[in-house]
């Protein structure tokens, strides 16, 4: 059995001792019930994990790293998610699941239909609760690189921003031209697109088009949101990614 993975955002190094937030203390404590001198690993988003040991003083939580592992578990092919807003519960799930199908980047923009309308406030606490989730979800399944998600203020700078890193873009609707399984040809690199319930509607599927998207089908049925982006995130790493 694996030992527990934990995110902790500092510097790590074979030798070390390292202060485990609260957070993280509290849930290899209390939650898992780890005693002293258990074995952990530990990973800060830049790359490998690091075998290490809990080491337990009273109210003072640390661990020992004793060994790192440069092993990778990301996929060949980079896939930059960009969801429109939906509803928490629909959200919170399709953002673990991307994390877990081995999106590079997730990409959360406004649409005409979201049902969902956030102030500055109200979205700055979403998005900490996404990266809560997100580092979660790479916690549980092995990823070393943590893809935190990012809020852009209007679609076309969210579609802009996911064309710069990505290359190639397309948007998920029922009438496309083209199959989603000839939609990335030879590339490494893809952003997928996903409108929230009702979908993009004329004038943003237009502006995606503008931009360089292209329109792509996912079969005869109508996914709903929180589905369409898992199901063409899971085909896509069966075709070109590390799902093969």
């Amino acid at each position: 059995m694996s030992s527990p993975r934990f995110f902790v955002d500092t510097e790590l190094a074979e030798g070390a001792t390292v202060p485990l937030p609260a957070a993280v203390a509290h849930h290899a404590t209390r939650v898992l019930r780890l005693r002293d001198g258990a074995a952990v690993t530990l990973f800060n988003g830049h790359g490998g994990e690091y075998a290490a040991t809990l080491q337990l003083a009273g109210d003072r939580s640390t661990a020992l790293v004793r060994r790192f592992d440069d092993i990778e578990r990301e996929s060949p092919f980079a896939v930059t998610l960009v969801q429109a807003w939906t509803a928490g519960d629909k959200l919170d799930w399709t953002v673990e699941k991307a994390v877990e199908l081995g999106a590079a980047a997730i990409l959360l923009v406004p649409a005409q239909r979201s049902v969902v309308v956030l102030d500055e406030t109200r979205r700055a606490k979403r998005e900490q609760r996404l990266r809560d989730i997100v580092v979660a979800a790479c916690c549980q399944c092995g990823r070393n690189r943590v893809p935190t998600p990012q809020a852009a203020a209007t679609l076309e700078e969210g579609l802009q921003r996911a064309l710069q890193a990505a290359g190639r873009g397309v948007l998920l609707a029922p009438a496309g031209e083209t199959p989603l399984a000839h939609a990335a040809g030879n590339a490494t690199a893809l952003a997928l697109a996903i409108g929230p319930e009702g979908g993009f509607d004329a004038d943003e599927q237009a502006l995606a088009r503008r931009l360089g998207f292209s329109a792509v089908s996912f079969g005869r049925r109508i996914l709903r949101t929180e589905t369409a982006g898992i199901a063409a995130l899971a085909a896509l790493q069966a075709l070109h990614g590390d799902l093969r």
